[in-house]
């Protein structure tokens, strides 16, 4: 079987040396693996020495002085390791996306004796509602809701869109959305399953009745100015006279 290992680097901000310290993450996981074969070895060849078996027994040969040094032997393989940054922002990614993109060097001849670290990026600023639809998890909604989370009209459509995985969304999904947009979702922290359709719905109304209240109250300071008496504004704005005085402090 083979496999390969997968990090995810979460970012709420962009970093500008993410390509650093991702090529860093990926080296230690590496010289990890490296220390690992070594401890295997160093441990089996304890084993046999104990029980007083030799490598011909074994099928196996002895390390050569380049192996026995290094602790990896010449039949060991490493496990790749992949690290990705997801940035959980709505603005586009403006960093380096490579090594050489932190550098200011050009020359071709320099280059090729080089290097380069890419980093492997998911903004969704940065990619089409097709590509954010290919994932299975919770995160497609997450990656979605971010990306239209300045725009309502657009927010709208993709809620509808996807409005069962949005009524059925996960707490620790919409608990990312919150922390992340700051859109002021409500809902239960007991609850495991968030219906954010409704929890948008419903901020949105009481969005529209705080706008309401706040324009009544100015209204009301604005004809109370003018000379008009509270039963009047009281009529004018639509709220009890004992609502408008205490607005107006009488």
């Amino acid at each position: 079987m083979e496999y390969v290992l997968y990090g995810a680097e979460n970012q709420a901000e962009i970093h500008y040396a993410m390509a650093v310290k991702n090529n860093l993450y990926d080296a230690l996981e590496y010289a990890g693996q490296v220390e690992e074969a070594a401890k295997s070895h160093r441990k089996e060849m304890k084993r046999k020495k104990e029980q007083g078996e030799t490598s011909a027994e074994e099928g196996r040969k002895t390390p050569g002085a380049g192996e026995f040094l290094s602790g990896f032997w010449s039949g060991d393989r490493l496990i790749p390791s992949i690290t990705v940054t997801i940035f959980f922002g709505s603005e586009e990614w403006d960093g380096p996306l490579s090594l050489f993109d932190m550098m200011d060097v050009s020359d071709p001849d320099v280059l090729a004796c080089m290097d380069n670290y890419h980093v492997r990026l998911i903004a969704p600023a940065q990619m089409p509602d097709e590509e954010i639809m290919k994932f299975q998890s919770s995160l497609r909604e997450v990656m979605l809701f971010i990306k239209y989370s300045k725009d309502r009209e657009n927010l709208s459509r993709v809620l509808a869109a996807n409005e069962r995985r949005f009524r059925e969304m996960e707490r620790r999904a919409a608990d990312v959305i919150e922390a992340i947009t700051n859109s002021g979702i409500k809902y239960d922290d007991e609850n495991e399953v968030v219906n954010v359709c409704q929890a948008i719905q419903e901020m949105r109304k009481e969005s529209e009745q705080e706008g309401r209240l706040m324009q009544a109250q100015e209204s009301a300071k604005k004809l109370y100015e003018m000379g008009l008496d509270t039963e009047k504004i009281a009529q004018a704005v639509g709220y009890a006279v004992e609502t408008v005085t205490g607005w107006l402090g009488l």
